[in-house]
C-alpha cells in the first residue's frame, strides 16, 4: 500500500497502544507492583515519581530526532530494545537484588518510551493536518489509553489471579509480576513488527544548510530548535498553562492506585490485585474511552479555544470522586466501581486538551515533533515533581486530607485555563481540507 495513501487507522491505533504500554509500565504499574513487593507509599512515590525525568529531559535530545533517519526508525528501534528490556525485568524480579535491578531497568525502559514519544508524536503531527489531528484526536487517546488497559487493568488483574491461593496458582508475587513482565515484553516486539509495515516515516529529516556532518552546525541546529521555541509569541504564558493545567492529576495518578489497595486500617478501601484490574480495565477503562472520544468531537466541532474551559472543568471536578470515597470508606465493589466509572469519564473527556493545545498552538513551526516534545517535557516537569512528593504528603495527613488537597490543587488549573493564548489560526488550513 503507498504510504501517502495509507489510512490513519492502519498505524495510529497501534502506534499510541505502543506508547501507552511502557509509559503507564513506567509510571503506574510500578507503584503497583512495589506496593505488592512491601514498599512504603513514600518510597513508592519518590523512586517511581522521579522516573518522570526521562519525560522531563526528552527535548534534550528530541532535535536529533528531526535531523536524522526517519521518525519510524526511532519508533521501531526504541519498541525493540524496551521488549527486551522488559524480558530482563521478568528475569530480574525472584533475584536476590531485585529492587535495584528493577529500579535500573525502570529508567532505561522510561528513557527509550520518551524517545519513542517524541517520534510516534513526529509520525502523527507530520503525518496529519490541523483538521485531522482535532478529528482523531479523541481516538489517539483512546488507543493510548488501550494500553494503559492492558498494562495498569488487565494484567495487574492477572496478577491478583496469579497470586490469590482461593482463585489462582499460589504464586508469589515476584513470580506472578515476572510472568505479566514477559506478556508485556511479547507484546511491545509484536507491535515493532507490525509497525514495521505498516508505519508511515513521518516526514524526513530537516534539511542542513552545511554538512550534516559537520559537529559545528549540529550545535547550531540544536541551539536553533530552543532558541526559536523561546521566541514564540506568548511562549511563557503558553508554559504556565502545560505546568499547572494537570497539576491535581500528578498528585493523584500514583496515589489513586495505592489507595484501592491499602488497607482498611491505613485508610484505603482494602481492594485486590483483581479488583483494581477489573475496575481499571473494563467499567472506568471504557468510561475513559467513550470521554476521550467526545472530548475529541467537541474540541473538533466547537474549536479549541471554545471548548477549553468545559474540558478543564470536566478534567478537574471528578477529582470530588476520591474525597467521597476517602471519607465514606464504601465496602460495594460494585458501588465503588460506579464512582471510579464516572471519575475516569470526565478525566477522559478532558484529557484531550493539553495535547491538542501543544500540537495546535505550541508546536508549529520547523521543528514541529522537537517543539512538541518541549512542551510535553515541561508537563512532565509538573507530574514528576508532583509524583515524588504524592507518597510523602499521603502518608503525612492521610487519603483523606490528601484527596482535599488534590481538589485545592485544581485552582491553577482553571486560572491559568482562563488566560490560555491562543495565536495560531488554523481555520484557513481547515477550510482547504
Amino acid at each position: 500500500m503507498n504510504e501517502k495513501k495509507r489510512h490513519p487507522l492502519f498505524w495510529m491505533p497501534t502506534l499510541y497502544f505502543a506508547m501507552g504500554v511502557p509509559l503507564n509500565i513506567v509510571v503506574v504499574v510500578a507503584a503497583i507492583m512495589y506496593k505488592n513487593l512491601g514498599l512504603s507509599n513514600t518510597e513508592i512515590g519518590l523512586y517511581t515519581g522521579a522516573m518522570y525525568l526521562p519525560w522531563v529531559l526528552k527535548p534534550l535530545w528530541s532535535p536529533f530526532i528531526d535531523m536524522y533517519r526517519t521518525k519510524k526508525f526511532f519508533v521501531l528501534l526504541t519498541e525493540i530494545i524496551m521488549a527486551v528490556g522488559l524480558g530482563c525485568m521478568a528475569l530480574a524480579l525472584p533475584l536476590e537484588g531485585w529492587l535495584p535491578a528493577t529500579i535500573a531497568l525502570f529508567w532505561v525502559i522510561g528513557f527509550l518510551s520518551a524517545t519513542q514519544d517524541i517520534a510516534a508524536d513526529g509520525v502523527y503531527i507530520n503525518s496529519m493536518t490541523a483538521k485531522m489531528q482535532a478529528k482523531y484526536i479523541g481516538a489517539q487517546g483512546i488507543c493510548w489509553y488501550g494500553g494503559k488497559i492492558l498494562a495498569t487493568g488487565l494484567l495487574v488483574s492477572v496478577t491478583g489471579y496469579l497470586h490469590s491461593e482461593e482463585k489462582g496458582l499460589g504464586l508469589s508475587w515476584a513470580h506472578a509480576w515476572m510472568i505479566v513482565m514477559g506478556v508485556l515484553g511479547a507484546t511491545m516486539l509484536i507491535l515493532s513488527i507490525w509497525h514495521r509495515f505498516m508505519l508511515p516515516t513521518g516526514g524526513e529529516a530537516v534539511q542542513l544548510e552545511d554538512s550534516k556532518s559537520g559537529l559545528k552546525h549540529v550545535v547550531h541546529e540544536f541551539g536553533d530548535v530552543f532558541s526559536s521555541y523561546f521566541k514564540k509569541k506568548n511562549i511563557w504564558v503558553m508554559l504556565l498553562f502545560v505546568l499547572f493545567y494537570r497539576l491535581a492529576e500528578g498528585l493523584l495518578e500514583k496515589m489513586g492506585p495505592l489507595f484501592l489497595i491499602d488497607t482498611v486500617e491505613a485508610g484505603g478501601l482494602g481492594l485486590d490485585n483483581v479488583a483494581v484490574g477489573n475496575i481499571m480495565g473494563s467499567f472506568g477503562s471504557v468510561a475513559f474511552m467513550l470521554g476521550a472520544l467526545l472530548g475529541g468531537l467537541i474540541a473538533s466541532r466547537f474549536g479549541l479555544k471554545r471548548s477549553l474551559m468545559f474540558l478543564c472543568v470536566m478534567l478537574n471536578v471528578p477529582d470530588l470522586a476520591f474525597v467521597y470515597l476517602g471519607y465514606a470508606l464504601p465496602t460495594s465493589v460494585p458501588w465503588i466501581t460506579t464512582v471510579i466509572t464516572l471519575e475516569m469519564f470526565g478525566y477522559g473527556i478532558g484529557s484531550v486538551s493539553l495535547m491538542l493545545y501543544m500540537m495546535q498552538q505550541i508546536a508549529p513551526g520547523k521543528y514541529k515533533t522537537a517543539h512538541y516534545a518541549i512542551s510535553t517535557g515541561f508537563m512532565m516537569l509538573c507530574m514528576m515533581l508532583t509524583g515524588m512528593i504524592s507518597g510523602k504528603l499521603q502518608e503525612a495527613v492521610g487519603y483523606q486530607w490528601f484527596f482535599v488537597i488534590v481538589c485545592i490543587a485544581t485552582i491553577p488549573s482553571f486560572i491559568i485555563t482562563w488566560f490560555a493564548p491562543f495565536h495560531v489560526d488554523h481555520s484557513k488550513e481547515e477550510s482547504e481540507q
